[in-house]
């Protein structure tokens, strides 16, 4: 569950019975990763599809980590499984348009990591979707949980909003 102090009070990111999810500045991030549309990811309706946000959530995030040396996907140790994820829209994006993905984490435990993501249309304050995954990390080999290695709880601490 995400933590109130993580998450600006003006939106939140888990709606109560009362709030609905709300757009969120690019302040509520703490590092952008850019990524360019192409043609495919354009649906019949003219916009972008919905299965793409989420392959956007898990690029951004991956590159990032990748791009900070805690995470070898082809031989590392240790490897991140999606257990949940969810995404709410407030406005389009399509083909051609550059989509900047603001990344943070929202809660760091012993094994399991929340990032949440929040995608803007390049130069826009708000976000067009915003959304989470969680990752629990597990030893390659036997899929069983392990603790998140320091190396990566390392860069993970630097994507946690401050309180």
């Amino acid at each position: 569950m995400t933590s109130a102090a993580s998450i600006p009070s003006t939106a939140p990111a888990t709606p109560s019975a009362s709030t609905r999810p709300a757009p969120q500045p690019r302040s509520a991030y703490r590092v952008f990763r850019p990524i360019t549309t192409r043609w495919a990811d354009n649906d019949v309706y003219g916009h972008v599809n919905n299965v793409v946000y989420y392959s956007w959530f898990d690029t951004a995030v991956n590159a990032h980590l990748i791009d900070q040396g805690v995470l070898d996907i082809h031989a590392g140790a240790t490897i991140g499984l999606v257990i949940e994820t969810q995404c709410n829209y407030f406005a389009p994006l399509a083909f051609p348009q550059t989509v900047e993905a603001g990344i943070r984490v929202a809660r760091l435990g012993g094994s399991s990591v929340r990032y949440e993501v929040g995608l803007f249309a390049q130069g826009e304050p708000l976000t067009a979707a915003a959304g989470h995954f969680i990752h629990v990390y597990v030893d390659r080999d036997t899929r069983r949980p392990v603790p998140v290695p320091e190396a990566l709880r390392t860069v993970l601490q630097a994507l946690v909003l401050p309180a």
